[in-house]
């Protein structure tokens, strides 16, 4: 775990502790964006070349470079590479007034570093020059790409903040609720078509509030801006949205359960469940007063900021709900069974579909906070079979799974899904 992560983790740890002492409130997702650095920071040239720069024949890079908007710039450019048997698989630029950013995707000789191309481009006349490792996904074309994540979005609401971040590259996104569930002030208002200052763009979110993005190694162009606006505009088009999709399991001493996707039209349902919870349950899973639990479900449920599952039974109560939040560049799990169902198998079911789903959104890792006496968490993140990261402060803990070990989830998570299909 990075120095920066871990100090996100204990700020939200000394937080939750707070919980306690003082009225509740919502965990960060209507805080405004930090002004230090969000994690979203340039690799270090060793972490850039990755593993395959050495001894192999070929690496793929992603560089960005400014350049005069002059005849022969770019030619020049592509001259000082070539002398250096790098490869130009594809070109974009980025027209700003008197300069133009150039974006290429390039395959060099593995054993050229990145000082090597950089320093041939700064000779060049190449100026703010940045540079990563790329991989076989950003061959795909940037049209291609781009309907691509047009599609999953008006697919699923819960699927714009990945596709942001997917367009724009490494960034910290974050929605900011016009009302923050525990009062306060919400975001400050942004026109509609939007503002884009440097490393930072702010969208006007289509239920209201800021959708904000941030990048501070790496200025965002006008092109990107459009793109990223343009995302937002047919998110706004299409409404709340999720896939209708259900799952019909029997659990193992023999009930039968449907798991599905759930918003905020399922609110009622998810209320009633809070009534049926008793205040030790509702304590552990939101860390505060439980007379004020259903204040919060209109936000865990929204699709702006993570995806919800439900469990319902026969008769049609909801008896358990997962939450899987998009929190800035990391990724919370957080789940709810009602008394008379837990330790039946839900809350492992329900976890064990999050982290797949996390696994497909391409998060490196998902954390779990709860009280160190919750031992029915704590089993099932260790029931994962996944690497587990403790930190613990005050009786609140924090459980980070990495999912680079994905084969044990996937192969869990397909399991489960072809028990029984409604």
């Amino acid at each position: 775990m990075s120095r920066n992560l871990s100090d996100v983790k204990s700020t939200k740890i000394a937080a939750l502790s707070a919980f306690f002492k003082a009225p509740w409130r919502a965990r960060r997702h209507e805080d405004p964006p930090p002004t230090s650095d969000t994690g979203a920071r340039p690799s270090s040239p060793e972490e850039q070349a990755g593993p395959g720069a050495v001894g192999g024949e070929s690496a793929l890079w992603r560089m960005r470079t400014t350049v005069k908007d002059a005849p022969g710039s770019l030619a020049a450019l592509c001259a000082a590479l070539a002398g250096h048997r790098v490869d130009i698989l594809s070109l974009q630029t980025h027209p700003l007034g008197e300069d133009t950013v150039d974006e290429f995707l390039l395959r060099a000789p593995a054993a050229l570093a990145s000082a090597d191309i950089t320093g041939a481009v700064a000779g060049a006349g190449g100026s703010g020059t940045w540079i990563e490792r790329a991989d076989a996904h950003d061959l795909v074309d940037v049209p291609t790409r781009v309907l691509g994540l047009a599609t999953r979005t008006a697919l699923d609401a819960a699927e714009l903040p990945l596709a942001l971040r997917q367009l724009l590259g490494r960034c910290t996104i974050r929605s900011l609720p016009a009302a923050p569930v525990g009062g306060g002030r919400g975001a400050a208002d942004v026109p509609v078509e939007g503002v884009l200052e440097d490393t930072v763009m702010r969208l006007r979110a289509p239920e209201g509030g800021v959708i904000t993005v941030e990048r501070p190694y790496l200025p965002f162009t006008p092109t990107e801006f459009a793109r990223a606006r343009s995302l937002v505009e047919l998110d706004a088009r299409l409404g709340p949205r999720i896939p209708r999709s259900q799952d019909v399991l029997t659990l193992p001493e023999g009930n039968d359960i449907t798991v599905r996707r759930a918003d905020t039209g399922d609110l009622d349902a998810a209320r009633e469940m809070h009534e049926r919870c008793s205040p030790r349950t509702l304590g552990r899973r939101y860390h505060g007063p439980v007379g004020d639990a259903d204040r919060y479900l209109n936000h865990l449920l929204s699709p702006r900021f993570g995806r919800t599952l439900a469990v319902w039974t026969p008769s049609g109560r909801i008896v358990g709900l997962g939450h899987l939040l998009w929190d800035g560049d990391e990724t919370e799990v957080a789940l709810l069974v009602e008394d008379q169902w837990q330790r039946r198998g839900v809350g492992r079911e329900l976890l064990e579909r999050l982290v797949a789903m996390a696994v497909e959104a391409g998060c490196a890792s998902v954390y779990a906070v709860t009280q160190s006496s919750n031992t029915g968490m704590v089993a099932a993140m260790r029931g994962l079979g996944l690497p587990l990261d403790y930190q613990i402060e005050e009786g609140t803990l924090v459980i980070t799974a990495r999912l680079d070990a994905v084969g044990t989830v996937g192969e869990r998570g397909e399991a489960g899904t072809q028990r029984a299909r409604g």
